[in-house]
């Protein structure tokens, strides 16, 4: 398979590897998974080909495959596929671009 993913998002769809910190407290404690709040910073892993516009134009897609992006805290559906687990957000989930 390699790197490539082999799931193509439709519309105005993209996928997303969720990045997962290790969180700390202040006094040093490693927080386990139950304890932290959902991660909402992924990388994008693929992208659809845009929102169809009622005049039939492709409106265009505001992120890239590879860019780091922020996102709504509940937005999006969880998928595992080939033992990974990925995000399949809309693009309106989509709150900004880490840069």
């Amino acid at each position: 398979m390699g790197n490539e993913l082999k799931i193509k998002p439709l519309g105005d769809k993209i996928v997303i590897k969720v990045i997962e910190e290790t969180e700390t407290t202040t006094g040093g404690i490693i927080l386990p998974d139950s304890a932290r709040e959902k991660p909402q910073k992924g990388k994008v892993i693929s992208v659809g080909g845009g929102r169809t516009l009622d005049n039939g134009n492709k409106e265009p897609m505001e992120v890239n495959v590879g860019e780091v992006v922020l996102f709504t805290k509940y937005g999006g559906s969880d998928i595992k596929f080939e033992g990974t687990e990925y995000k399949i957000l809309s693009i309106r989930d989509v709150l900004g671009i880490i840069e």
